[in-house]
């Protein structure tokens, strides 16, 4: 492939994929995906497409008229049935924007968005429960479903956080004591739970617990969306004008500025934005699609070119034999082709229903390679076999291999193939493979995976192994408990833990280099399984021990002796050991598939259990070149660095060390410790509200539904998992320099005369290495550390040591000025790294000067004026009452007398 091909290829990978775009003013290829564990209702169907009509609506009005919800495709479960229904193409419950699925513990019925990338980037996915779209009670706590919408849209795609707080609803400014809101226009009043006045803290100044917010139904501000969406008069987003800085909230921590800016600079919409024209007349209403995805059609398109030859056809080989022995579900339908100078059907769809099924599919795979990479003739062929259960390819799959460059003009037929309908997983063998995998893939909601020749790493069978299409139910999908390998003439012996959330369809994969070594497998009570009892494919240079029934939880040692030199490999899978209980699964992605080195890239690693996070646990990160050099990384969940949240099962690290062209990504998860355990963490959401004050009085809303509060600990347990591999392509000869990594932690308490500061050390380049120095500034004013930070009170940091990225910093400092009770003061830090770059301004922190009173005092309800005027006309009326009537009585009194 010439190089004006591959750059054609790159800009179109870099301006187009499967996800939501912008037509117009309208959003498309947004899709809502119905898990398969939620049971059969057309009526949600017609909820969703409700929700989606009217919060286009709102989305219309929240930002100046200029975008709105043009179309959405509904992916209903493979179990549900209808003639309704058509043919899903590339959506999938895995990709999909929104998902409808049972309730995450933490949340119950209410709506969140999975968020824990950087201010401005696009979050995981929108979570609505069933009962939310169907409970209308809901609507009064909440809000209306499609302003609800709006308010989470705005989590997913454009990366702005929440404007109130759970763990700080009120803060204390400058002698005032504030609801933690934007914008400040909105009003209302303090009670307790027992609906009265709340009392004040002592020790804090601030209300005591169980004091909550009652906003004032009717207000006089349209802002802010990411406040309370639920407020009648809300309809957009916080403006600069009105930002409030100071609030304790997620938006002021992650991005330090208004929601607006944060869309229309930062988000993934910025330009589209900015060159928009408002549609002045009301939008069109929403199109949409329900389609299903039934049983998987899938083709192998395997290179047998002559640069296979030798160890690459074998590993190709055993890799497939995986995917057909333990991946590919029952029923689901396969066929295989090969090519080189041509292309070979070596079988026709078939359908697996059996063991003796997937054996002959196994004995069909090619062993031998000679000739060109003609692509071409492989993908004309693949799509062919497709194509012949029922005159289409719509949704089926390709999983296409090859190692070289093509050897055909790839512009005939990759075109065509994209547009097929058709989903195309890509596999890249070695660094000569055709550039145009990564595009076809992309654009086809398929997944893109790397391997080097590193035969240890066992890239190509972790690459099929992730080859699956979730539906929702997590207890059906595979599951990787870990997978090693080693190069020896001795002994190589492990163990294989299988965890209490496994134990069925438990097998154990052993592939070896020359000759067959010795093998034993012993479970946890002491049985023994000798090589016997296990399928050996002598031509794949594969042993396979599939566990009778569901696997004894414990550790099963394995004992593997060769007496020669060879590289050995042991891979386990399993899925779950109940029907009702979803095994600890990890979630393994970059924070971009393609990277031309300006922005800094993330790994990311999330691990849960049926949506609750486990935390604790060791993560660590492989990235491997295409070239076969590999990276270990550290995964944290510590809340610093790249990580956005400290323990919510989201462990993240900046990564570097880039290295051009492409990697693939590896993370392995263990517990054996005994550390890690579940915690039922929320944070964020759709703003419950109490209730509303209406003419001084408080009108309830219904009670929140309580969620689960229960605390499991985890057992001990491993995981292994491949994300899809991503594409680096900077200029010149080394990876960009970084800044320092961002403070998002700082904290700051008054003591006395002195202010004492912490957060995490970041490194010198993001969270790697050491800073060279820290510059620390204060303010009574919090705008100008925001905007004017040079101009602030400094600190003197002389004598403070920037510590190793990832260590808590705490230092005591005295601003030299006498800080008043009730001042509040204002803090920010700015790293500098060794040729003297400096960071962005860390999160301000805050901290007020309060001396304690003697006794919790009553606080009044925020809104006192309102209650004074009530009083006052009530003193009024009684006057007026009373003079009328003395009056009235004196005239009777005078008729009287002259009569």
């Amino acid at each position: 492939m010439d190089s004006r091909t591959v750059s054609v290829l790159l800009w179109v990978l870099l301006s187009s994929s499967t996800g939501i775009k912008l037509d117009g003013n309208g959003y498309v290829d947004v899709t809502i995906a119905i898990s398969s564990r939620v049971q059969q209702d057309n009526t949600l169907i017609d909820k969703i497409k409700d929700m989606v009509t009217k919060g286009s609506i709102h989305l219309h009005q929240a930002l100046d008229k200029k975008v709105y919800f043009k179309e959405a495709t509904i992916l209903v479960p493979p179990n549900w049935n209808s003639k309704e229904f058509t043919k899903a193409r590339a959506e999938s419950y895995e990709k999909a924007n929104i998902r409808i699925d049972n309730a995450n513990p933490a949340y119950g019925d209410e709506p969140y968005t999975l968020q824990y990338g950087e201010c401005g980037a696009e979050a995981q996915f929108i979570h609505f429960t069933p009962n939310f779209l169907r409970d209308d009670t809901l609507i009064k706590t909440y809000g209306s479903r499609g302003k609800v919408l709006v308010h989470e849209w705005a989590h997913l795609r454009w990366g702005v956080y929440d404007e109130y707080s759970e763990t700080k609803p009120f803060y204390y400014s400058n002698g005032r004591i504030e609801a933690t809101r934007c914008s400040k226009n909105i009003k209302g009043q303090f009670y307790d739970e027992s609906h009265q006045p709340c009392q004040t803290d002592p020790q804090t100044l601030l209300p005591t617990k169980g004091c909550k917010f009652f906003p004032n139904k009717y207000q006089n501000t349209d802002s802010s969306i990411m406040f309370l969406p639920s407020l009648d008069s809300v309809s957009t987003f916080c403006r600069e004008n009105e930002h409030n800085y100071e609030a304790p909230n997620l938006q002021n921590k992650k991005c330090g500025k208004a929601t607006r800016t944060v869309i229309f600079e930062d988000s993934v919409d910025k330009d589209a934005l900015r060159s928009l024209k408002p549609l002045l007349s009301s939008p069109p209403a929403p199109t949409f699609k329900v389609v299903q995805r039934m049983h998987r059609v899938v083709c192998l398109v395997l290179d047998v070119s002559g640069s296979m030859q030798g160890s690459r056809i074998l590993r190709q080989q055993q890799a497939a034999t995986h995917f057909l022995q333990n991946i590919i579900e029952d029923q689901a339908s396969v066929g295989i082709v090969t090519f080189s100078d041509n292309a070979n059907t070596l079988s026709p769809l078939t359908t697996i229903d059996s063991e003796s099924t997937r054996e002959k599919l196994i004995k069909l795979l090619p062993k031998v390679a000679d000739g060109g990479t003609y692509i071409c003739k492989g993908l004309t062929l693949g799509l062919q076999v497709l194509k012949n259960d029922n005159g289409n390819v719509i949704g089926d799959e390709i999983i296409f291999l090859t190692d070289g460059e093509a050897s055909d003009n790839i512009n005939s037929c990759v075109p065509a193939a994209i547009e097929s309908g058709a989903i195309i997983h890509t596999i890249a063998l070695g660094d000569k493979a055709a550039k145009a995998l990564r595009e076809m893939a992309d654009k086809t909601g398929g997944k893109f995976i790397t391997a080097s020749d590193n035969i240890l790493s066992n890239q190509l069978l972790h690459g099929f192994s992730s080859l699956t299409i979730p539906t929702g139910d997590q207890t059906k999908d595979p599951v990787q408990i870990d997978s090693t390998g080693k190069k020896t003439s001795d002994w190589f012996n492990g163990t294989i833990l299988v965890d209490q959330t496994i134990g069925t369809k438990t097998s154990f994969t052993i592939t070896y280099e020359k000759s067959l070594p010795d093998i034993s497998i012993q479970s946890p009570s002491g049985s023994t399984y000798k090589q016997i009892q296990m399928r050996h494919d002598e031509a794949a240079k594969t042993v396979t021990f599939k566990v009778p029934g569901t696997a004894q939880p414990g550790d099963w040692k394995y004992s593997i002796q060769t007496t020669i030199s060879q590289s050995l490999t042991i891979t386990a899978t399993s899925q779950a050991a109940r029907a009702d209980v979803p095994p600890i699964v990890v979630n393994a992605h970059m924070n971009q598939q393609f990277s031309d080195g300006t922005k800094p890239m993330i790994v990311f690693a999330e691990v849960s259990q049926n949506y609750k996070p486990v935390i604790k646990a060791e993560v660590w990160a492989t990235l491997e070149s295409e070239s076969g050099s590999a990276q270990e990384l550290q995964l944290l969940d510590n809340g610093a660095g790249a990580d956005a949240f400290k323990d919510d099962g989201v462990y993240s690290r900046y990564f570097t060390q880039v290295k051009k062209g492409r990697s693939s990504l590896k993370v392995r998860v263990k517990n054996l410790d005994g550390q890690a355990k579940f915690t039922i963490q929320k944070r964020g959401g759709a703003p419950y509200v109490p209730g509303y004050v209406v003419n001084g009085v408080v009108e309830l809303n219904p009670p929140k539904p309580p969620v689960s509060d229960e605390h499991l600990e985890v057992g001990r347990f491993t995981r292994t998992v491949t994300g899809e591999s991503f594409e680096v392509a900077f200029t010149g000869s080394t990876p960009p320099n970084f800044p320092p990594n961002r403070i998002t932690d700082l904290s700051a308490e008054i003591q006395e005369d002195s202010v004492l500061l912490n957060w995490t050390a970041p490194g010198e380049d993001l969270d790697y290495g050491t800073a060279k120095s820290y510059e620390i500034r204060w303010s009574f004013d919090l705008k100008e550390l925001r905007f004017n930070f040079s101009s602030a009170h400094v600190f003197n940091t002389s004598a403070v040591s920037p510590q190793e990225a990832g260590s808590v910093e705490q230092h005591s400092f005295n601003p030299n000025i006498t800080i008043q009770n009730g001042t509040t003061v204002f803090f920010a830090v700015q790293s500098v790294d060794k040729v003297n770059v400096k960071s962005e301004i860390s999160n301000i922190a805050q901290a007020s000067k309060t001396l304690p009173g003697p006794k919790p005092t009553d606080m009044p309800g925020l809104d006192l004026k309102l209650m004074f005027i009530a009083i006052s006309v009530c003193l009024a009326t009684v006057v007026i009452i009373g003079i009328i009537a003395i009056t009235t009585w004196a005239l009777s009194r005078r008729k009287l007398s002259g009569s």
